[in-house]
């Protein structure tokens, strides 16, 4: 009873906002031009008029100016680790604080990880219980020195930009997509609700810089068919380095976007200046 009141919740919420969206003076949204032009037109089209700026990536600054915080002691280690590893490289697992997997799932995505022989990290904060979040007995030491638990915050952005990191396995928030884009890391696929299936629609079968390996909130992966997954696209050859050759123009495209004369700069400028010329009309 307590799962489906909340899904009721969720789906009520769900509306409310996409009413709020369509009712809306004018929508400012985080993605850029090059990622989803067809459905940017779509929208303006849809909606009958042109207020919809393109602002994104936002909040993510270019990797040479990257000097926004210095990372906490754990963030520090994790780095320093990732010193050690060679390029291209290492997996990292993450799927927010929301989506805490069952003990199941736990389990087998902890098998993949073992059998794959790959380096990886692996952050799973979220609500621990009897049923769920609980990490495999015996994990960290059965991987000591190829892999790293996190049960606390990790310091996604820059585990991400790390040149070792590799793929992304991810439950397709919509930031966590812009923040593998920006790193130029190709993905591994698990949306479990709301937009995360569209967003996995959009990344695997669209643009074709991720791979999908498995889908839904209860789903438990088979271990096998993740190692299978894992050698295919690791690294920077075959399909791996199909993907991150696609990964990497859509990196470029994002950064470009936020440069000045980029699509998303000049979506910004456009949209302040927007905001003037109405606030004179106003005052009129």
């Amino acid at each position: 009873m307590e799962d489906e009141w909340f899904i009721e919740v969720h789906i009520f919420n769900v509306q409310n906002l996409s009413l709020a969206t369509i009712s809306s003076y004018g929508l400012v949204i985080n993605t850029f031009t090059e990622l989803e032009s067809v459905y940017l037109d779509h929208l303006m089209k849809d909606l009958g008029h042109g207020r919809v700026w393109s602002v994104g990536p936002v909040l993510l600054q270019d990797d040479e100016e990257d000097n926004s915080s210095v990372p906490s002691q754990r963030g520090g280690e994790i780095l320093s680790w990732l010193d050690t590893c060679d390029d291209n490289s290492v997996v990292y697992v993450c799927f927010e604080s929301q989506a805490v997997l069952t003990n199941r799932q736990m389990e087998e995505l902890a098998k993949g990880l073992k059998r794959s022989g790959l380096k990886f990290i692996w952050s799973t904060k979220g609500h621990v219980s009897t049923d769920h979040g609980k990490i495999p007995y015996g994990l960290e030491d059965q991987v000591a020195g190829r892999g790293m638990v996190i049960r606390e915050w990790a310091p996604q952005v820059l585990i991400l930009r790390h040149q070792a990191v590799s793929v992304f396995l991810t439950h397709c928030g919509w930031n966590s997509i812009l923040e593998g884009l920006v790193a130029g890391v190709t993905m591994l696929a698990w949306p479990m609700g709301a937009d995360q299936f569209v967003n996995a629609n959009l990344i695997v079968d669209e643009l074709k810089v991720a791979v999908r390996v498995c889908e839904g909130a209860k789903t438990v992966p088979n271990s096998e068919e993740l190692v299978g997954f894992l050698a295919e696209v690791v690294g920077l050859e075959g399909k791996g380095a199909e993907l991150k050759a696609r990964v990497s123009e859509l990196r470029k495209a994002a950064l470009n976007g936020i440069k000045g004369g980029g699509s998303s700069f000049e979506n910004l400028e456009e949209f302040i200046k927007h905001l003037g010329e109405e606030a004179a009309k106003i005052k009129r």
